[in-house]
């Protein structure tokens, strides 16, 4: 490492559920972008802000690298590769425990992403995540073997997002590859994304914890009204956007128990991140079809 300060911009990029949001939110130190056991769970270009002594890192968590069909999964993996733009490095996450116990997917999802990031003029590393669930760790070199064929001269780090496991190896390496220059943030800001952004996030995660199967798929929060003063508790009205009428029912619950539920748990959380007092309102509109609706899907964000 030079004594050189860097500023840079690295994307991180995989298949849905390979660990890109819980890794930045390790790297940050904050809980940034939402994590569930569902796939597909990230829908923006999502930045998080590391400022070291050495460095000030801009991180990027797409949406999952998926074959999904529909107009909003289309716009999500223009998205992804859309950040590749903005990259000066990029981090391709894969999860070794699932390709070491079905390797016929790795041939369907990681192998096609090689061709594309190879010509992406841009450095770009591997790190074949969840390491510390693989039992037998003999059986991670066969799949790197693999990796290694398909990505030759890329360096493969194993690494576990959620224990921390290889990251500060995984992290010098990728800054040694971020131009020079002075850092474009406050040292305390951990994000770009606003608290209206993030507070919007926190209730679609508490939908997808509590909501089973699909659904949570076609739900969408938009947040109203934000009313800050500066004493008192700040105020949140958000509308759970649904793209049946036969789920709005499923949302709010018998006797209105689900909302409640996740209203509870968003606001819980929502006064953590604000260090103040929240009160939040929900509610749930049906919006048809949502999910192919170009124009509204820009509105909110998910298109260009």
């Amino acid at each position: 490492m030079t004594d050189e300060f860097r500023f840079g911009h690295v994307v991180l990029m995989g298949p849905p559920n390979a660990g890109k949001s819980t890794l930045m939110n390790h790297l940050v130190g904050q809980k940034l972008a939402i994590v569930t056991s569902k796939p597909q769970t990230t829908r923006n270009a999502i930045s998080g802000i590391l400022t070291t002594a050495e460095a000030q890192v801009v991180f990027l968590d797409t949406p999952g690298v998926h074959r999904l069909g529909g107009r909003m999964n289309r716009m999500l993996l223009d998205a992804a590769w859309g950040a590749l733009h903005q990259a000066d490095a990029v981090i391709l996450l894969l999860d070794a425990d699932l390709y070491i116990k079905k390797p016929q997917l790795f041939d369907k999802e990681i192998r096609p992403l090689a061709d594309r990031l190879g010509g992406v003029g841009r450095p770009v590393f591997i790190a074949a995540n969840k390491v510390d669930v693989v039992r037998d760790k003999t059986k991670l070199l066969p799949l790197f073997q693999r990796v290694g064929q398909a990505f030759p001269q890329v360096d493969i780090f194993p690494v576990s997002a959620a224990t921390g496991e290889g990251t500060a190896e995984l992290m010098a390496r990728a800054i040694k590859e971020l131009p020079v220059g002075p850092a474009q943030y406050p040292e305390d800001q951990l994000s770009t994304a606003s608290l209206r952004f993030m507070a919007a996030e926190t209730i679609r995660e508490k939908l997808f914890l509590e909501l089973e199967q699909e659904l949570p798929y076609s739900t969408l929060v938009e947040i109203e009204t934000w009313d800050e003063p500066e004493t008192g508790p700040v105020h949140i009205a958000a509308a759970i956007h649904v793209a049946r009428a036969s789920h709005k029912g499923m949302v709010i619950g018998k006797g209105g128990q689900m909302l409640k539920k996740v209203g509870t748990a968003a606001r819980l959380e929502l006064e953590v991140l604000m260090e103040r007092q929240v009160q939040l309102e929900l509610w749930v509109r049906v919006r048809e079809d949502w999910t192919e609706d170009p124009g509204f899907l820009r509105e909110m964000g998910l298109g260009d």
